[in-house]
């Protein structure tokens, strides 16, 4: 077990031992896997996850599905599976709310479903769900910053794509910390940057442009964004620190670099394993989990705890 981080109630002892090798010489199944976009890096990385823990449990075809950032889409695809009559889905859903009717409607026709970094609070039935503590890696956003500037500090902060779980509850953590503190730590603009490079560069120099004083720090609620950030402080001439959430393998080297002052690790290759494990083990012995919900603790990963990053090994 990677004892960087902790997960909530027996959820690891729980996956090491549905892994048991045993389990390769059950029945092959068919799952779907279904990811909001395989154009983002972070999403890639969980599919490859997924497809890396089905080929070591053995006997497993996947169906990877791409969301292509559309609600649509993935509801097409859902469809599609129950036609196809899959064994069990394994979803990040691109908006919760969107695809809670097909959710549902893939369960009535009794296909497991997990859940994985997005989760779904209004359907009935899901098996699990394996996500971060999203509200928990807001607070230790924030918690960071008021380290890094105890006198005070105005800031700004970009939240990821309306709708989405991992959103709402990154502002929600951010907003814990700061909000009983905004004498001293203002949030001086706050908007949405949809987890994109190019929209968070436009956003930010949007934002400059309106403030007669920079801000003291940004605050972005993924590594993409703050990528568009730190592209649009240089062109200014601005030095304003900027953090940022994922710890993909560019922000660990950011990090690293003197870019980025921290990024938080969510282990989502942990979830996924996590999420594929459990499916397995409920399709081909009936083990149910322990609990619906797990949740696997963020850290915020600097200079000074880069080897305890997930990802670590892809940095050159």
């Amino acid at each position: 077990m990677n004892t960087k981080f902790k997960m909530m109630g027996t959820a690891i002892a729980f996956a090491a031992t549905i892994a048991a090798p045993s389990m390769s010489l059950a029945r092959d199944l068919t799952i779907m896997t279904s990811l909001p976009t395989l154009q983002h890096p972070f999403f890639v990385h969980m599919q490859n996850e997924l497809n890396d823990e089905a080929g070591t449990l053995g006997g497993i075809k996947i169906i990877a599905a791409d969301g292509q950032g559309s609600s649509p889409k993935q509801a097409a695809d859902i469809e599609n599976a129950i036609v196809q009559g899959v064994d069990g889905i394994i979803i990040s859903p691109n908006d919760v709310n969107a695809l809670a009717t097909s959710i549902e409607e893939a369960i009535e026709a009794g296909i497991p479903v997990v859940t994985i970094d997005r989760r779904v609070n209004n359907v009935d039935g899901i098996l699990a769900h394996i996500g971060a503590d999203n509200v928990s890696g807001g607070e230790t956003q924030a918690n960071f910053l008021v380290k890094m500037f105890p006198d005070g500090a105005r800031v700004v902060n970009l939240q990821g794509q309306p709708g989405s779980s991992p959103a709402i509850d990154r502002s929600e953590g951010f907003h814990n910390v700061l909000d009983g503190m905004s004498d001293k730590y203002p949030i001086v603009a706050e908007q949405t940057a949809n987890w994109n490079r190019s929209e968070a560069l436009n956003v930010i120099n949007s934002i400059l442009a309106g403030m007669e004083t920079p801000p003291d720090v940004v605050n972005t609620a993924n590594d993409e964004m703050g990528f568009g950030v730190v592209e649009a402080l240089r062109a200014a001439g601005l030095e304003i620190p900027v953090i940022t959430f994922d710890a993909g393998p560019e922000a660990l080297i950011s990090v690293r670099d003197g870019g980025l002052s921290g990024t938080v690790d969510q282990y989502p290759g942990q979830q996924s394993r996590t999420a594929m494990n459990i499916l397995v083990s409920f399709l081909r012995d009936g083990t149910k989990p322990e609990q619906a919900v797990t949740l696997i603790v963020p850290q915020m990963i600097t200079k000074d705890n880069l080897d305890t990053s997930e990802r670590i090994a892809e940095v050159k």
